[in-house]
């Protein structure tokens, strides 16, 4: 028992997870696994020895997994496991991989390989977002030919957490797409879920001001000949309102990649606003010229919702990929599947 207190938790052995806590009282575990809630789920850590509690769990064999305790009501980290990141809300989680997982080697940059350029801009936001400009980053990747656009919702997250525009530089330089230009747009921060629940003026802002913006600083491909080639890319409210766009305007976004897709809450009034209009819009409207892609982990509360989605927009003709992955609601389980997504729709063969 000494040894295993000793080295990195959890504790690792084939499809199983032990986890390892030292105090005088034990700790509740919650994450990916309990769907990060407190109460009705949490796991309480048994007595191994005297000051010593922990507990054992099963998972899959590639699963990414967050999680952390909960002592005395609050949220802390793992004192034994130095892998620690931002969980994106207000506390920090621990991580592991499981022992067949990892993160994609398409996240790291290689030398001689040719890199896109990035610039940074400023945008009006005026009437039709919460602030009155928006960080909108683009990325040219490193060719002269003219590229279909990809508008990237949480741009700043996409960018830095999941780190899309080096995963596009492999993804070209490795000719497994063909070259994409990028849109990274910065959310509304605490007007994050108004903006992105499915809102004409967040799609008239990509519409009037980034787009115009991406037209005339990237090698784009024109639109009005070329209609439909634009894709637009998400993740939670993020893919809801994807998914939205592309269903509104799929003359303009034609390829949608939605991750975990936020389709549904715990209340009445959050289903309201997370589906009616969509809902409305594939009941009443035939099936457009839309290609899409969607991915959720099985380590979520999404995850029966997206189900629930992808069987709707099979039933009712669409041209729908779906994925489910063995982690939960993070970044990067979602870096670790969306070059899949990209291939899909922006793959060569095309």
């Amino acid at each position: 028992m000494e040894t295993m207190v000793k080295r990195r938790t959890p504790f690792i052995d084939g499809g199983h997870a032990t986890f390892i806590w030292r105090g005088e009282h034990a700790p509740e575990l919650i994450g990916d696994f309990t769907n990060w809630e407190t109460q009705s789920r949490s796991i309480v850590l048994q007595q191994m020895e005297p000051g010593v509690w922990g507990t054992t769990l099963s998972l899959p064999r590639d699963a990414y997994i967050e999680y952390c305790f909960v002592l005395n009501g609050q949220q802390v980290a793992d004192p034994l496991n130095p892998r620690v990141l931002k969980s994106g809300i207000s506390s920090q989680n621990n991580y592991f991989w499981m022992p067949d997982g990892s993160d994609t080697s398409l996240m790291q940059t290689h030398e001689g390989r040719p890199r896109g350029r990035m610039s940074e801009h400023m945008v009006s936001g005026e009437r039709l977002t919460s602030t009155p400009e928006r960080q909108v980053c683009l990325y040219q990747p490193a060719v002269d030919e003219l590229c279909p656009l990809v508008v990237v919702l949480d741009g700043h997250d996409y960018l830095y957490q999941a780190h899309l525009a080096t995963m596009v530089d492999n993804l070209i330089a490795e000719q497994r797409i063909r070259p994409i230009a990028l849109a990274f747009v910065s959310n509304g921060g605490s007007a994050r879920t108004v903006e992105y629940a499915c809102s004409d003026a967040t799609l008239a802002f990509l519409l009037d001001r980034v787009l115009p913006l991406a037209q005339d600083q990237l090698h784009v491909l024109d639109i009005q000949a070329s209609p439909g080639t634009y894709g637009i890319l998400g993740a939670s409210m993020g893919g809801l309102m994807g998914l939205y766009a592309g269903l509104r305007m799929p003359h303009i976004f034609g390829r949608v990649l939605c991750e975990s897709g936020a389709f549904g809450g715990h209340q009445p009034a959050y289903r309201l606003y997370y589906r009616s209009v969509i809902e409305d819009l594939l009941a009443l409207h035939p099936a457009p010229d839309l290609k899409l892609w969607m991915d959720v982990g099985r380590y979520e509360w999404f995850l029966e919702p997206n189900r629930q989605m992808y069987a709707r927009l099979r039933e009712q003709g669409y041209d729908v990929t779906y994925k489910e992955h063995n982690s939960g609601h993070n970044y990067p389980s979602w870096r670790n599947i969306v070059w899949e997504g990209l291939e899909h729709l922006f793959g060569r063969s095309t």
